[in-house]
């Protein structure tokens, strides 16, 4: 009725881990992914930066602090970032800074699994600035 399988398993390493193939730890894949969630959120806050129509100094401050935080996660490597100058989407603010909340939280989770104090502070900090930049506009249209 069974018959034990003869052959060794194409599917499985018994042979332990293979040294071609590079290995991360887990410590290291959530650095990755908190850059990534960071990166595209700094590239959310440039695009508002570029769509308003005056400075502002939050999100002056913000897109530093992002860049400062990416690049600190990055091993030193400053993060690629759209000039100001440049063609700007069309894409209503709204739009943006819901984007931006959702980046934020997702950068949020990752950084209080890794314990990173720095990261969630600011990761919090954006959630509740595009929360509130969110409000009056939800609260206008209903």
């Amino acid at each position: 009725m069974y018959e034990p399988i003869r052959a060794k398993s194409v599917h499985s390493t018994v042979d332990g881990p293979n040294p071609d193939f590079p290995h991360r730890s887990r410590e290291e894949e959530l650095d990755i992914q908190l850059a990534g969630h960071l990166a595209a959120l700094l590239a959310v806050t440039d695009e508002l930066r570029a769509a308003q129509a005056r400075a502002s100094a939050d999100l002056d401050t913000a897109a530093e602090r992002l860049a400062e935080q990416v690049g600190r996660l990055r091993g030193g490597r400053a993060p690629v970032r759209a000039p100001m100058s440049g063609t700007r989407r069309e894409r209503g603010a709204a739009a943006l800074h819901r984007r931006a909340h959702t980046l934020a939280g997702r950068a949020l989770v990752v950084a209080a699994s890794r314990a990173d104090t720095a990261a969630a502070i600011l990761a919090a900090e954006r959630m509740d600035a595009h929360a509130a930049a969110l409000e009056p506009r939800e609260l206008a249209s209903r």
